[in-house]
């Protein structure tokens, strides 16, 4: 799971036009949403989207999104037992 957090946090930079950010700049445990990288409702969606599309994950309903939207680490713990990385 070590070399999918890098792959998610790219995802994350692309898929929301973070730019000037680099994977590295993302903490594994910090929250997605509030008091971390501070992302909104727009942003839960076009992660949703980038989650289907890139890893073919899809992210059922609001409870797996609560858990799987933690941090990086979440998402990449979600990622990799929901599909295939």
């Amino acid at each position: 799971m070590t070399d999918l957090k890098p792959r998610v946090k790219a995802m994350i930079i692309e898929r929301l036009k973070l730019e000037g950010m680099t994977p590295d700049q993302i903490e594994d445990q910090a929250p997605l949403f509030g008091d971390g990288l501070g992302l909104d409702s727009i942003d839960a969606l076009e992660l949703v989207l980038g989650i289907e599309q890139v890893f073919g994950v899809k992210i059922e309903d609001e409870a797996a999104g609560l858990k799987a939207f933690r941090s990086v680490e979440a998402l990449a713990a979600y990622i990799a037992e929901h599909g295939r990385g």
